[in-house]
């Protein structure tokens, strides 16, 4: 948006006419600041959508410019579009006030460092969502002391941990596993001891596939992903390449040998494990309380209506230590044009929806006469409809909510029980272990993964073609194509091709966080 210039007309008329008439035209990150609160500024932002993107004048638009008494104007690309966009966007210098991002990438880093983005320290205390953010969390989108994003909420700890058929345990008269030894035992008895009592030999331990998914590690200190153990330097590396890892590969090698794995694991995609788990084949997942899929279960318990499922805690590991690895906190980041810094109230402007969006309501409140609520998804009949005591929006493509198109929409719980996901499940099991899951979770300890909150320009550049070797290689030794007493010369491999770098590079980083040693939550 062009400035408005207004020196002619202070030449031309008196002070207090100039001082009128100087006000700056709502707009662009290049306009004045305004003095008055009901300045109606126009908001330009870039964001991505998976799905069907909004249309662009939408009922949704039209309740937030009344609301907020602004002229909202965002534009959406398609995913897979959005990095090439966004680049010609940000290398154009005509960036929008509101900039969306999937996650803290090196254009992130880059763009930041820069100048492109405003930073919000005086802001991040100043907004009820925002200071929930936890500090840890905060540090990815901390370049120099500056915070350069705001996050969108994932939930710390609920990443997919091992499940079992406590069915099937019952029916070979064992326990839920307390260690490897037991966990080997029990996914033994599953391949070979006919756990779901049918007499015949169409079961087994453990779905898997490609790429070692699910890794089955029972705790942070087994974590391929966590950079929990340290090496003879004193700094910290990937799980990946520990001999905690080893003994894991040699672990899940001896179950290949006895069948208790997935037989074809190495060719198997995502879709085809679930369907390994949820029709009675396999007695040993994962789960997590959000996002479990309810036709895959519903699947299940038409199958076998008496199938139960439980968490699997975490395993005490040898130094004691006795949890799963948190996640990054967050997916999703928003930035804000670095050319708003002379237009505080506009800032506050935006900052005000952005909030506002991300306004947590307990179960109990997500209904109509709850008046934010009900506005946020463009009121009952209309936007949504309450169907079995759930939110049922209408599709993006109508556009009817502002819920489709804040810049965050995703409410920022208190903490992550407070979220109730297994409320909201229609399927019983499923309701029952996520919420098993949700109270396993809530009484263990969480390790605070320290590369989520660092940057490594090498692990940026290589990070996916060393991990796809390290599968590679490791595969090839849970399936006897490769000696685990090679281990020492791919982790070498590794060093060699980049990995060396990437320790030091996040180390590095690590100790610009204060980071020297485990942290748990």
């Amino acid at each position: 948006m062009k400035p408005w210039l207004a020196a002619s007309l202070v030449l031309a008329v008196s002070a207090m006419t100039a001082a009128c008439a100087s006000k700056p035209e709502s707009g662009g990150a290049s306009g004045g600041e305004t003095t008055k609160e009901n300045e109606k500024f126009t908001i330009t932002a870039i964001d991505f959508r998976y799905g069907t993107i909004p249309p662009a004048n939408g009922k949704g638009i039209e309740m937030i410019n009344e609301r907020f008494n602004v002229d909202y104007k965002p534009q959406y690309v398609v995913q897979s579009d959005y990095v090439q966009k966004l680049s010609a966007v940000i290398a154009s210098g005509d960036i929008p006030d509101i900039i969306v991002m999937e996650g803290t990438d090196s254009n992130f880093y880059k763009w930041a460092k820069q100048g492109a983005f405003l930073p919000l320290n005086e802001y991040m205390d100043k907004y009820e969502t925002f200071k929930l953010i936890p500090d840890n969390v905060r540090k990815a989108v901390t370049i120099n002391g500056n915070i350069y994003a705001i996050q969108r909420y994932l939930t710390e700890n609920y990443e997919l941990t091992p499940v079992i058929r406590k069915d099937w345990l019952d029916n070979l008269g064992l326990k839920v596993p307390t260690n490897y030894e037991e966990l080997k035992e029990v996914a033994i008895a599953f391949t070979k001891n006919d756990p779901d009592g049918n007499g015949k030999d169409d079961t087994y331990g453990m779905a898997m596939s490609q790429n070692i998914n699910p890794h089955y590690g029972m705790g942070a200190y087994w974590d391929w992903n966590a950079w929990y153990h340290k090496n003879e330097d004193g700094q910290f590396i990937p799980g990946f390449i520990s001999e905690a890892r080893k003994q894991h590969i040699s672990f899940l090698a001896d179950l290949y040998k006895e069948g208790a794995i997935s037989k074809d694991f190495a060719l198997l995609n995502w879709a085809q494990t679930n369907k390994e788990f949820y029709s009675g084949k396999a007695g040993i997942f994962i789960g997590t309380p959000r996002g479990m899929n309810s036709t895959y279960m519903q699947g299940l318990v038409d199958i076998d209506p008496k199938a139960d499922i439980v968490p699997i805690p975490p395993f005490e590991a040898p130094d004691g230590s006795k949890g799963f690895t948190s996640s990054a906190g967050y997916y999703g980041v928003i930035m804000l044009n670095a050319k708003l810094k002379d237009q505080p109230t506009k800032v506050e402007k935006i900052l005000e929806m952005i909030d506002f969006g991300r306004k947590f309501y307990p179960l109990e409140e997500r209904k109509p006469d709850n008046a934010d609520f009900d506005w946020m998804n463009g009121h009952e009949n209309n936007g949504y409809k309450i169907v079995d005591g759930n939110v049922q929006r209408e599709p993006d493509e109508k556009g009817l909510s502002p819920f489709n198109y804040m810049p965050d929409n995703r409410m920022w719980a208190p903490n992550d029980l407070a979220n109730g996901y297994s409320k909201e499940y229609p399927v019983e099991l499923l309701r029952k272990l996520a919420a098993e899951l949700e109270t396993m979770h809530s009484e263990t300890k969480h390790y605070i993964n320290p590369m989520n909150a660092v940057f490594s320009e090498t692990r940026s550049a290589k990070g996916s073609e060393l991990d796809k070797f390290l599968f590679t290689e490791q595969t090839k030794m849970i399936v006897g194509e490769r000696p685990i007493s090679d281990w020492d010369k791919m982790v070498q491999e590794w060093m060699d091709k980049g990995g060396a770098q990437i320790i030091k590079e996040a180390n590095e980083g690590m100790k610009e966080n204060g980071y020297t040693e485990p942290q748990w939550k």
